[in-house]
């Protein structure tokens, strides 16, 4: 998000600390795992707990690419760089203004970061010595990588300027690609198989429907706001939202544009994640909770589980099954008052 945007809320939460012991290192406190779940299950361990020492303020968006997990420390104007394997923090990039969205180019061997002071920062992908800015004015903010293109695509301006613009990311040039939208974009996702761009546009109320072969765009009213976050269940063609005003689940039919469910959420959501694998759909919150949502079939959804996690914990990173079959939930938890900033492993479960 390029502003706090962030609903306040009214609660107090207690939480309950306890040591694990890691493979790597011994573990600082985390929290007791005591979730409401609907039917008994436990669809998210938390099993490991890496520190970010000296890390104040929000945290943003979460990346991730050979091996390594990114964390935007906005309030630090850092780069958290995590190695997976090891699960231990490997380095910290200083320097960046604001930064936001994180996105890493196999191909490329680069780290793109989006800076909310204007300007999109490219990082070599082995040393991390800076290559070169982009310059955006009104800022970046969420970042995904085409990889069938080898193309950056950036929401990036102000409610005047906003737009969804494009980097080579081989060439590291901004691109004439280019699509003006006529408010300020949040987080968006791109086709795999199809031509269309879904984005997120809370100033309208809407989101728009970016089609990259005819360069039209369509617009979806909505009737709920403070749509946020996102995530794409292409194959079944569903486009996930999460609302601050009420805080809702949304489920978008892609075929139609229509709005085919809305479950109540978790309050001040700043990302959502669809598990393709289990069919379920993962929304932290700032509230304090991880939401986690099944979908029955493409048109009914139930919640499985709240996940208590810590006040401000609102962006994470979910990636799929890695390696040796292990399915990760990353949660970036800022520093709390008795409590450094820390990154929260999750295991996912049957």
């Amino acid at each position: 998000m390029k502003r706090t945007k962030h609903i306040p809320l009214a609660l107090t939460l207690t939480l309950a600390f306890g040591t694990l012991v890691g493979a790597q290192q011994s573990l600082k406190s985390s929290p007791v795992q005591k979730s409401t779940t609907s039917s008994g299950e436990k669809p998210l361990v938390l099993t490991e707990a890496i520190p970010l020492e000296g890390v104040k303020g929000r945290l943003d968006h979460v990346g991730s690419g050979a091996g390594r997990l990114f964390i935007a420390e906005l309030g630090n104007n850092s780069i958290a760089v995590i190695n997976t394997g090891g699960r231990t923090l490997e380095r910290t990039i200083m320097g960046v203004p604001d930064p936001q969205g994180v996105a890493f180019s196999p191909e490329a061997n680069k780290l793109f970061v989006a800076s909310g002071a204007g300007k999109v920062y490219i990082y070599d992908g082995q040393s991390f010595d800076l290559i070169t800015t982009v310059d955006f004015p009104g800022g970046a903010d969420n970042l995904r990588y085409d990889a069938a293109n080898k193309r950056v695509y950036v929401a990036c301006g102000n409610d005047q300027t906003g737009a969804i613009a494009t980097i080579d990311a081989m060439t590291n040039k901004r691109l004439d690609e280019e699509y003006t939208l006529g408010a300020q974009p949040e987080s968006f996702q791109l086709e795999k198989s199809g031509p269309n761009i879904y984005v997120n546009l809370p100033g309208l109320k809407q989101v728009a429907v970016i089609n990259r072969t005819t360069k039209t765009i369509a617009r979806w009213p909505l009737t709920i706001g403070g749509n946020f976050p996102m995530a794409l269940d292409e194959a079944d063609h569903r486009l996930f939202v999460g609302t601050h005003q009420p805080p809702r689940m949304a489920v978008f039919d892609t075929s139609s544009g229509h709005m085919i469910a809305a479950l109540p959420s978790v309050q001040d959501t700043d990302d959502i994640y669809y598990d393709a694998s289990l069919k379920r759909i993962y929304m932290p919150g700032g509230e304090g909770f991880i939401y986690v949502f099944r979908m029955n079939d493409p048109d009914h959804y139930q919640l499985l589980a709240k996940i208590p996690t810590a006040l401000g914990a609102r962006t994470a990173g979910y990636f799929g099954v890695a390696g040796k079959g292990f399915d990760r939930f990353y949660l970036a938890v800022p520093a709390r008052a008795d409590h450094g900033a820390e990154v929260w492993i999750y295991t996912v479960q049957d």
